[in-house]
């Protein structure tokens, strides 16, 4: 699931020189940049292996199979996590990894960890084209962190047989025809209070003050029986809306396609409260071991053909030469401008506030 908090984005404070300068951590961390490899060896099919984390829909089979065919002789490892946040408790933990996603709304638990290592943006074929390079968080402490490679919205899911007149907002949602088949993604603790937030008509959700972050607290306690459940991934969102347990969500345009896939009828609606938009994309980890692969991986997915897939998929594209690759009924969707005055998806500056409502709701 992408984050579920997830084109002005975060703002991520208290991460000055969290990649340093040329640096070795004391546990083998090497943050100094990583050197792509030359062209000539770029375009030379991988090889070794290649240990890769990230969102499990950023590395579907469908995904990756034309990478796989390109570099048979590489191995490729796929392990998977539902935030940066638990992807950099792992990787403290000693968990490995080459590549790993980066999304910019939660990226600080891998900066102060010291867990990127700058990116020599020449290795990136298509940098110059990129949609999103120019966000801010991008580039940390004059360091590129990630390459983007991805984005979308976030609104409104709901199951067409069940609710044929559809739903037009969240407090449509919570009007109470709907109570006990509400889901609501309960990855971290912004996407509830944030969901409660434009229900009650706060402008922005991501930077609440101490009064609206009480109102949303509340807000999630009051309907608690109207909430069948806040799942953690895209697999427990899809597997709600299968089994009929909920019928309307807050969700991911990508993961309504997920449950379109799977047979289920659903529609995903922009609501009239607003939606908010996220950005991924790809970094090198600071234990990784095979830098030259993991530059191919990258370059692979910011190709037009990888970026087409990647629009099928629901997500919007940042390479504008895979326009021309996309179905016409994805080519809406995958335009970066399809997002254009989204609500800008920030990580709270009072975060350990979020955190602390958050656990008083789930207490109840």
């Amino acid at each position: 699931m992408r984050p579920t908090i997830r084109l002005t984005l975060l703002t991520l404070l208290l991460v000055g020189g969290a990649l340093g300068v040329a640096a070795c951590g004391s546990s083998g961390e090497d943050t100094s940049e990583a050197t792509a490899p030359s062209k000539a060896e770029l375009e030379k099919p991988a090889t070794g292996t290649l240990r890769v984390f990230a969102y499990d829909d950023t590395v579907t089979d469908e995904q990756l199979d034309p990478f796989r065919e390109a570099n048979p002789d590489l191995d490729l490892k796929i392990a998977t996590f539902n935030s940066n946040d638990e992807a950099a408790a792992k990787l403290a933990g000693g968990f490995e990894a080459d590549v790993v996603e980066v999304c910019l709304d939660e990226a600080k638990p891998l900066l102060t960890r010291n867990q990127l290592r700058p990116l020599d943006t020449s290795g990136i074929a298509a940098w110059d084209k990129l949609s999103f390079r120019d966000e801010p968080e991008v580039t940390q402490d004059g360091n590129v962190i990630m390459v983007p490679l991805s984005a979308g919205p976030y609104g409104i899911a709901y199951n067409t047989d069940d609710i044929p007149d559809g739903v037009d907002s969240y407090e449509q949602m919570f009007g109470g025809e709907y109570d006990g088949r509400i889901a609501i993604e309960g990855g971290n603790p912004v996407t509830p209070l944030a969901t409660a937030a434009l229900t009650l008509g706060f402008d922005d959700p991501f930077n609440m003050t101490d009064d609206q972050l009480e109102q949303a607290k509340q807000f999630l306690i009051d309907h608690q029986d109207a909430i069948r459940s806040y799942p953690d991934s895209d697999s427990d969102m899809v597997n709600l809306f299968k089994t009929n347990e909920a019928v309307v969500a807050n969700s991911g345009r990508g993961t309504a396609l997920d449950m379109i896939d799977e047979g289920i009828p659903v529609k995903w609606v922009a609501p009239e409260e607003g939606t908010w938009s996220w950005i991924c994309g790809l970094g090198i980890t600071s234990k990784a071991k095979n830098i030259d692969a993991a530059y191919k991986l990258i370059n692979y997915y910011a190709d037009p053909e990888a970026q087409a897939i990647s629009a099928e998929n629901g997500f919007v594209i940042t390479n504008p030469d895979a326009e021309s690759l996309v179905p016409a009924k994805f080519k809406e969707t995958a335009s970066p401008k399809s997002i254009e005055g989204s609500i800008p998806l920030t990580e709270p500056e009072n975060i350990e506030a979020y955190t602390k409502a958050w656990q008083q709701v789930r207490t109840g």
